[in-house]
C-alpha cells in the first residue's frame, strides 16, 4: 500500500539511497516524496538522481518537510547532528535511527523528548534488495508507526521486530557484521581453489554459487541448519 507521507534522510549515502530507491521501486513512495540533505555534495546528487528525491540544502529544511525521518549518518556523528536539530523536532515526527550503537534514551534525550524513535538494525546486503533488517519500538510508537517503519525496511530485504532493545546489541554481531564473515569465508575458498589449480574467474562463480546455493537450501528445509 502506498505511503502517504514526506521522508527525510539525514545523510544521502549508499544505505539511504539504497532504502529511498526500495521504497520507489516497490511502489511505496514516489520520489517527489522523498528529500535529503549530505554535507558532500556528490552524494546528494547520486541521491537525487537514483531515487527521484530532492537534495535539500541543510538538515533543518528536512525536518521542515519530513514527516517521517531516517537518521543515516556515522553513529558517531548523530548525537551532534541531531543536537543542532533539536529545535526542529515536532511531535509528529517518527525518526528512524539506523546507527548502530546509538539508544533510545540517547536519541530522545538529545531530540528532547519531544517526537517518537524507532530503532533499526540493518545490513549490507540490502543495498541489492536482500537485506536482513530488526526493529525495535518503545510502547509510545503506534501500530501505524510499526507499519511505515516496518514497509520501508521491507522494501529491502526481510524484517524482524525485536522485543528488547538490547537485542540489537547481537542483531549488530549476527546480521549487521555476518556479511563480513562470509566474504572472509568465500575469499578463502576462493584463494585455495587457485592454488589448487582453478582459474581465478572459475573459482569465484562456483565459490559464489555455492554460498548462494547453500543459502537457499537452507531457506527452504525445514531441518536444523546442523542436519
Amino acid at each position: 500500500m502506498p505511503l502517504k507521507q514526506t521522508f527525510g534522510f539525514l545523510g544521502a549515502g549508499r544505505m539511504a539511497t539504497a532504502l529511498a530507491g526500495g521504497m520507489v521501486q516497490a511502489g511505496l513512495v514516489k520520489g517527489r516524496q522523498l528529500v535529503a540533505s549530505d554535507v558532500v555534495a556528490r552524494t546528494s546528487k547520486a541521491f537525487t538522481k537514483a531515487t527521484g528525491g530532492k537534495a535539500l540544502k541543510s538538515n533543518r529544511e528536512v525536518l521542515r518537510k519530513a514527516d517521517v525521518v531516517i537518521i543515516a549518518v556515522k553513529p558517531h556523528q548523530v548525537m551532534h547532528l541531531l543536537s543542532t536539530l533539536s529545535s526542529e523536532a515536532k511531535s509528529h515526527h517518527l525518526f528512524i535511527s539506523i546507527a548502530a550503537g546509538v539508544t533510545l534514551e540517547q536519541l530522545e534525550e538529545v531530540l528532547g523528548g519531544k517526537v517518537r524513535v524507532i530503532r533499526v538494525m540493518p545490513n549490507t546486503p540490502a543495498l541489492v534488495g536482500s537485506g536482513a533488517s530488526a526493529l525495535f519500538a518503545p510502547p509510545s510508537i503506534t501500530e501505524a508507526q510499526c507499519d511505515t517503519a516496518e514497509s520501508i525496511l521491507r522494501a529491502v530485504g526481510i524484517t524482524v521486530w525485536l522485543t528488547n532493545e538490547d537485542q540489537i546489541d547481537t542483531v549488530t554481531a549476527l546480521s549487521g557484521s555476518g556479511p563480513a564473515y562470509f566474504f572472509y569465508l568465500m575469499e578463502a575458498m576462493e584463494a585455495t581453489a587457485c592454488k589448487l589449480g582453478l582459474t581465478p574467474k572459475m573459482a569465484r562463480l562456483l565459490t559464489l554459487e555455492t554460498a548462494i546455493g547453500a543459502a537457499r537450501l537452507a531457506l527452504e528445509s525445514s531441518e536444523d541448519l546442523s542436519s
